[in-house]
């Protein structure tokens, strides 16, 4: 389908690849690795919208060709659950909400030098809703990346906090089962592998009964447990998570976690006794998403229970033979908190808000004030009594990065290399601290190599209609 349209493209990396026969072919790797971000543009920005789609259609059919293929980290995470993969390393779950191209670039030119395998690209449901990346071009862009940096092997991207809308569920469950259902296919089809389903929106502490509050939580996700593994590709498992979450906002419990990974066992043998289960599971042990901005715009301190942490842990690996415990909102913690968690076990963390804080940042100052003046005039009834306009733009810029994108990506060389100079410099500081460095032995020792032949059908879905997220988590 629409082969004129697929050439022309092609014909944007300066004959480094042939399309012929419907057959791709690399004819120049090293001329392909400068000139595939111009495809990469096309996935991205393109305001025809079956040339973006083909152009996403594309990268992912040359990154296959160059050897880079969506997987899932399920079977590493269990070799860790059973015992063998050491507890020395945190996997770092990055979500990347603007310039997601060139800060995947970093990162696989940083996990080339230090061999590294074990870590994920993730964005959460509600990052697909604001920051306007779907599926198919946040793996546009990942995989073009890899290819830029030319890292060779499996790339791990996954859905987070798939999650479930408390106030919309309880209005009216059939649809917001049904949205979560379509984002699911729509990632898969995309070549998202691994999936955090997260129904703990729905954990009812009016209930004193620890077991009785996890019911829905444990039912949903073994709903979406069956569904998943019936989308899945031939020859994936795709990893998915648990999560006994942020509701309530208290650290979690033993208590909890057994009764959620007791729960779902139980409920997945009554719906479907066969299907493979959970993969790791999200506990809350003193974070919160986001962090929390004090009035002059810093980030109040926050204290995680390692203890807890490793603890929660032990029993998921010890007790339930999944790899473990996983933390979410740290990316505004201490640099020096980011060494404990291999230290304590800590099998995957999830990082995002400071990624944004160091584009914000370092974006030119004219182009930022535009942005905040956006947030006045639409976000300006976010804004709480007594919060000052550092804590409202905080919260809020966020919003702005899909409304933004086309000038985000606008940007001069110069400015472009102030962010993805800071980018650089912290995501070397998180592999360092997180211990990734040489786990990609790890990676290819227990990840099958799978290769999943991108369906041009899949891409010509057209655009999906966004949805209200913002009562979701990131």
């Amino acid at each position: 389908m629409y082969p004129e349209k697929q050439i022309e493209l092609i014909k944007l990396l300066d004959g480094s690849v042939e399309l012929k026969d419907g057959e791709i072919k690399i004819i120049d790797d090293s001329k392909l690795r400068g000139s595939i971000e111009k495809l990469v543009k096309k996935a991205v920005l393109s305001e025809d919208e079956v040339k973006k789609y083909l152009a996403r259609y594309l990268v992912r059919r040359i990154a296959a060709a160059a050897g880079v293929h969506p997987n899932s980290i399920h079977d590493l995470y269990m070799a860790r659950g059973h015992g063998d993969v050491p507890n020395i390393f945190t996997v770092p779950a990055i979500n990347l909400r603007g310039l997601t191209f060139y800060a995947a670039r970093i990162i696989f030119n940083i996990a080339n030098e230090v061999n590294a395998g074990a870590f994920i690209f993730e964005i959460a449901r509600s990052e697909t809703g604001y920051t306007d990346q779907r599926p198919s071009e946040y793996v546009a862009n990942v995989l073009g990346a890899a290819v830029a940096a030319g890292y060779k092997g499996p790339v791990f991207i996954q859905g987070d906090h798939y999650q479930i809308s408390a106030g919309r569920y309880k209005e009216n469950p059939k649809p917001e089962i049904k949205a979560l259902k379509d984002l699911c296919d729509e990632a898969i089809k995309a070549g998202f592998y691994n999936i955090d389903v997260d129904a703990s929106t729905l954990v009812d502490l009016s209930v004193e009964d620890v077991v009785e509050q996890q019911v829905l939580n444990s039912e949903l996700t073994a709903f979406f447990l069956d569904h998943i593994r019936k989308l899945e590709p031939e020859g994936i498992t795709v990893s998915i998570g648990g999560e006994i979450g942020e509701v309530g906002e208290e650290n979690s419990t033993e208590e909890e976690l057994r009764a959620y990974l007791d729960s779902l066992k139980i409920d997945l043998e009554k719906i479907a006794p066969d299907v493979i289960g959970l993969s790791k599971i999200s506990v809350l042990t003193g974070t919160s998403h986001g962090g929390v901005v004090l009035p002059d715009g810093t980030i109040k301190k926050v204290a995680v229970d390692f203890d807890l942490l490793q603890h929660l842990g032990k029993i998921a690996r010890e007790s339930y033979g999944i790899g473990g415990a996983v933390q979410h909102g740290a990316s505004t913690l201490p640099e020096s908190a980011f060494s404990k968690f291999p230290k304590y076990e800590t099998l995957e963390v999830h990082l995002a808000t400071n990624f944004q804080n160091i584009l914000y940042d370092e974006l030119p100052d004219d182009l930022r004030a535009e942005i905040y003046a956006w947030l006045d005039k639409n976000n300006g009834h976010e804004r709480k009594e007594g919060q000052t306009d550092e804590q409202f733009y905080y919260k809020t810029r966020k919003r702005a990065l899909g409304e933004f994108k086309q000038k985000i990506w606008a940007i001069t060389p110069d400015q472009l290399a102030k962010i993805t100079t800071a980018w650089d410099k912290q995501f070397r500081d998180l592999f360092e601290r997180l211990g990734v460095a040489d786990t990609r032995q790890y990676v290819d020792k227990h990840i099958k190599e799978v290769k999943v032949e991108a369906k041009l059908e899949d891409y010509l879905l057209g655009t999906t209609k966004q949805e209200d997220t913002s009562d979701l988590a990131d």
